[in-house]
């Protein structure tokens, strides 16, 4: 069995996928990228803004999924340029402060609407 998860906390999906899937007492959110769920614009601002409006996001459909950034698990960070590492890891820490999950972060020659990254994660339920 398995829920679609879905909420106008965060930017609606921009192609034929969820924001996020549940099933076997996981969470599996689709990638969010820097929009704000308001305007469905990307918000301005470096890799710092970006960083932070992303993690918003994904709390956002974590708690409508029941869950939230407490229970992730796994992340992935995709960044358009490796050299924002250190800003993009910056705004991550204030958001994973205890037990942080396990986390891979890779470079991408390109990310939808330009983003400077984008991130997705699994969590428990």
């Amino acid at each position: 069995m398995r829920d679609v998860i879905s909420t106008d906390q965060a930017p609606k999906a921009i192609g034929p996928y969820s924001q996020a899937i549940r099933a076997a007492g996981l969470i599996f959110t689709s990638g969010q990228v820097a929009l704000d769920p308001a305007t469905q614009q990307v918000v301005a601002g470096d890799v710092a803004a970006q960083t932070d409006r992303v993690l918003k996001n994904l709390a956002a459909v974590l708690h409508a999924a029941g869950s939230g950034l407490d229970k992730v698990l796994r992340c992935t960070v995709f960044l358009k340029n490796m050299a924002d590492f250190a800003a993009m890891n910056d705004v991550y820490g204030r958001y994973f402060t205890q037990t942080p999950p396990a986390r891979s972060t890779v470079e991408v020659s390109r990310l939808p609407k330009d983003v400077l990254v984008e991130i997705d994660v699994i969590a428990l339920a």
